[in-house]
């Protein structure tokens, strides 16, 4: 489980070892909070990686690898830099292609291997509604997510032969740290297109996770979206 330390990589991490998996919980920066989640959990560990650089996804295959494979990977770690197409910058363009488009490329590269010799398991990569709508002032970011969207449905389509499971969740607008920052006015904007109006929980994009890693037996390539209505898919 990339990106488990905080938000909804957390509610994910917590959902699956209810679920019964031992519970690999990787972060960058967030030690404290990945340390103190292991500590909560039953079965888990922490695994550090930094995905922006090339090696990161070596150091999860490695310790995946050391525990004998892996059943199910979330590929859940990603960043967001909001800029207007006008203003955005080079730098920050390479960091969300880097993070959250070539780290889940080499991450299914390696775990790939792994579950080949099982002769099965799940791939689930975190999206976003944004990848399929489109969002001013995420041009690049929602740019990442398409190509995550793409990269689902074809790994999906060259690893059903081995019995591997690969679907993508996308959801809205989560109530995170990151939801909670923004100026009242654009919460405001957010809730007006949402038909539910109100934001949803990381539980929420938590259950439909542990659903396409313990059941949907018949789902693969599919990007599962989890917004409250403001997009079907």
């Amino acid at each position: 489980m990339t990106g488990a330390g905080t938000g909804i990589g957390r509610a994910c991490a917590i959902a699956l070892a209810e679920a019964g998996f031992e519970v690999g919980v990787h972060y960058n920066r967030s030690e404290e909070q990945a340390n103190a989640l292991v500590a909560e959990l039953e079965n888990a560990f922490a695994v550090q990686a930094d995905l922006s650089d090339p090696d990161g996804p070596q150091a999860i295959y490695a310790a995946l690898k050391e525990r004998g494979g892996v059943e199910v990977l979330v590929n859940n770690a990603g960043r967001s830099i909001d800029a207007p197409l006008f203003s955005a910058k080079l730098e920050d363009f390479e960091t969300l292609v880097d993070t959250n488009i070539r780290a889940a490329w080499l991450l299914i590269r390696r775990v790939m291997r792994l579950m080949i010799r099982r002769k099965q398991g799940r791939i689930i990569n975190i999206s976003s509604v944004v990848g399929s709508t489109g969002n001013a002032g995420q041009g690049v970011y929602g740019m990442t997510k398409a190509a995550l969207d793409n990269l689902t449905k074809t790994a999906a389509m060259e690893l059903a032969p081995h019995n591997i499971l690969v679907n993508a969740v996308a959801p809205g607008f989560i109530d995170t740290a990151m939801t909670q920052e923004l100026p009242e006015e654009v919460r405001a904007d957010i809730l007006a297109r949402v038909p539910l109006g109100r934001l949803g929980r990381p539980e929420e994009v938590a259950d439909m996770v542990r659903w396409l890693a313990t059941g949907a037996t018949y789902c693969t390539g599919t990007v599962f979206h989890v917004n409250g209505g403001m997009y079907g898919g």
